[in-house]
């Protein structure tokens, strides 16, 4: 095969939707072997290293994000029902719910507050503008809701997922060490926090240690949500006072 017949195939799987879900297999599966072959070591986290395949990938070829995304939307798509399906684990965890609701709600709220406060504080301290400001309050929620919530008050989008994807990261890599530095053993205790402060990916983690952690992490990823979508536009006004201090 002649270098004009490789480039003519090239461009025809360049325009392919089917070649961006391929490669997010692909990049997933050899991050996610990596991660195995470690001995699940958490700086190899699978969700990292296959992000960081991804851009590689599409530096190295020059492919657009929006042809690549065309192909990764049907993974996307299946965010909705995966996150529907953490219902069923936390169903398992019924009963110690029932016994610790009051707790668990009042950890939720702190979580939501101090999540949207201390990054907003830290990015006010640091000279960020307005826009910023509104787009780092709602980074400590899972990536649609917080994007949702970011252009609604009048942040950037853009910048609070890659904030979101960030904390997670963060969350997921250092959550569980923490705990085990702060002598927690409970895992619904570490599930609740994990999934307030790191959303999605801190879920993950939270299942890769018990499944008890990761069904109170997806249920703390679900309200966290829902409290942050109606608190947080309350504190805009606020955010636009500490602005113009």
């Amino acid at each position: 095969m002649t270098e004009a017949d490789l480039s003519y195939l090239w461009v025809y799987l360049s325009a392919s939707p089917l070649t961006g879900l391929t490669m997010t297999l692909v990049a997933y599966s050899a991050a996610y072997k990596l991660y195995q072959v470690s001995g699940q070591n958490v700086w190899l986290h699978p969700v990292i290293t296959a992000v960081a395949l991804l851009i590689l990938f599409l530096q190295t070829v020059g492919m657009d994000y929006k042809a690549y995304f065309e192909g990764a939307q049907f993974i996307h798509f299946l965010l909705g029902p995966a996150t529907v399906a953490l219902a069923i684990p936390l169903y398992q965890q019924l009963p110690k719910l029932k016994r610790i609701w009051w707790p668990t709600t009042v950890g939720l709220l702190a979580g939501v507050m101090m999540g949207a406060v201390s990054s907003v504080l830290v990015a006010y301290l640091g000279g960020a503008s307005l826009e910023t400001l509104l787009s780092v309050a709602p980074k400590s929620v899972t990536v649609p809701i917080a994007m949702g919530i970011s252009e609604q008050i009048g942040g950037l989008p853009s910048l609070t997922a890659v904030l979101v994807v960030a904390t997670g990261v963060v969350g997921a890599v250092l959550g569980v060490a923490l705990f085990q530095w702060m002598g927690i053993r409970d895992d619904s205790v570490k599930g609740v926090a994990m999934g307030v402060a790191a959303h999605g990916i801190g879920t993950a983690r939270s299942f890769q240690v018990s499944q008890e952690m990761g069904a109170f992490s997806g249920l703390a990823m679900a309200l966290a949500g829902v409290l942050t979508a109606i608190i947080l536009p309350f504190l805009v006004p606020a955010l636009h006072g500490l602005h113009s201090l």
